[in-house]
């Protein structure tokens, strides 16, 4: 529930925030004191014709998209072609498209879907991370129950292990992990940067020795994108340079500049591939300074077809600096694509990120704190192994339905955490992927129903307990 003044909302069956008012069930419900424009208005159909007719168009676009993806697998490069030209032939085909419902005119929060060739995506939307083809410890049908729409693999450790040629002999990610809804991949250009024992980067690419073994690869954008194109994610990113918080604007500068070059190899490389089912997103560079920032998405412009994504922040900075580049940013988005804030996930960065318009987001936070015995709840982090909750018998969180908190108590979950026993954190991560999915979902209401700023600043005065953030 959310109280906004008088009026009581409550969440409909397909996620769309509505007011309980004396007329419901009929005509349009619209905020107090709001505009009734077209875009301001939420449609009152009853949920079950709703959920029908929703039902049914997001079957057909699927079967739609199914049938085009396996003739193209099947037959070759040349059995797809462009439904429409010019600009609308850019950014759909006939495995992706996006349709932006409804900004909201005070923020510029959004809500959308992007259809992609394993299903729809409602946005904004956060990922879960499956760096090795797995999101640790949680099933895949556990994942669907806590409403995972999409996730990310990481390109850079499954080069490593078990080997991109080995998932291309496996059919591809979806098969390889049986997970049949959308995945993305990043390029692995942060990894080879941060993970690398010794790397000697060129404008040819990146030569790196293995964490693993130290045997010695090169990647160059070609390289990325071949292995990409093996692992048969739905989104793949473009290789790029992620210059490190504290570099000069020289250093900064030269890195976006790189990074530009070399998606422009991306572009040329994916485009002769011929692979529509799989959307090339470009990144922009540029660490924290606004111009280079500008500069950098103005070089990805001509290469977004169908999605842009923001990287190079959440790796250190305070985040108020974070909060200003993407507000430098917010007005030369391109608006009929998602855009994708890479690396972020607290509920703080996830509620800030979206204000300012972003569509998708991805971290590993919520599994990795959950290994450590930390449970993002409706009123703050809850740190399980604490010994305030020895004799705590009730549940992690009263707000949540999720498996966990409807069948286990505080004091249950700190003894698994305590003793080292994984179900311990299989439980907090299923929890704190369920808690995300829930705040993304309640944001997409918010701003259906015309009152994002109520809901974050609601958000907020209950998020509070052992830690904000």
């Amino acid at each position: 529930m959310f109280v906004r003044g008088e009026k009581l909302l409550f969440e409909n069956g397909y996620g769309i925030m509505s007011i309980m008012s004396e007329n419901i069930g009929y005509g349009y419900h619209t905020m107090s004191g709001a505009d009734t424009s077209e875009t301001d208005v939420i449609r009152a159909r009853t949920p079950c014709a709703e959920k029908k007719r929703t039902l049914r168009t997001t079957n057909r676009r699927r079967e739609k998209r199914k049938n085009a993806y396996t003739a193209d697998r099947k037959h070759g490069e040349n059995s797809c072609t462009a439904k429409t030209q010019g600009k609308e032939e850019l950014m759909n085909n006939e495995f992706f498209s996006f349709e932006l419902i409804k900004t909201d005119p005070d923020t510029g929060a959004r809500a959308g879907i992007l259809h992609t060739p394993h299903g729809d995506i409602e946005t904004p939307v956060y990922m879960p991370v499956g760096t090795q083809a797995t999101v640790k410890g949680v099933f895949p049908r556990d994942l669907k129950e806590a409403g995972s729409q999409i996730i990310l693999a990481n390109t850079y450790h499954l080069y490593m292990r078990p080997g991109d040629d080995i998932v291309k002999k496996a059919g591809g990610l979806h098969s390889f992990m049986n997970w049949d809804r959308p995945i993305l991949t990043d390029s692995g250009g942060f990894q080879v940067f941060s993970l690398a024992k010794l790397n000697k980067i060129t404008d040819a690419g990146v030569e790196f020795s293995s964490n693993i073994d130290g045997s010695k690869h090169f990647f160059t954008p070609e390289k990325a994108m071949e292995v990409e194109e093996n692992l048969g994610a739905d989104i793949i990113m473009a290789f790029d340079e992620c210059s490190e918080y504290g570099f000069t604007h020289a250093q900064a500068r030269e890195a976006m500049i790189r990074t530009g070059n070399w998606l422009e190899r991306c572009f040329k490389h994916h485009e002769a591939q011929n692979r529509p089912w799989q959307a090339l997103f470009p990144i922009v560079q540029g660490n924290l300074y606004k111009d280079l920032r500008a500069e950098s998405l103005e070089r990805c412009r001509p290469f977004v077809k169908h999605g842009i994504a923001v990287g190079g922040l959440s790796v250190g900075e305070p985040k108020p600096l974070m909060y200003e580049i993407l507000d430098s940013l917010k007005e030369k988005f391109p608006t009929d694509v998602p855009r994708y804030l890479m690396g972020v996930g607290s509920p703080d960065c996830l509620i800030e990120g979206t204000l300012r318009g972003v569509d998708m987001f991805d971290c590993v936070l919520a599994t990795r704190i959950a290994r450590n015995g930390t449970a993002l709840t409706s009123r703050g982090r809850v740190v399980v192994r604490n010994g305030r909750y020895k004799e705590d018998f009730t549940p992690l969180d009263e707000e949540c339905d999720c498996y966990c908190c409807k069948h286990y108590t505080k004091a249950y979950l700190r003894h698994l955490v305590n003793v080292g026993e994984m179900y311990g954190a299989m439980l907090l991560s299923l929890h704190n992927i369920t808690f995300l999915h829930k705040l993304m979902k309640g944001l997409r209401g918010a701003i259906l129903g015309g009152y994002v700023r109520d809901y974050a600043k609601e958000f907020y005065g209950k998020y509070g307990g052992e830690g904000k953030w």
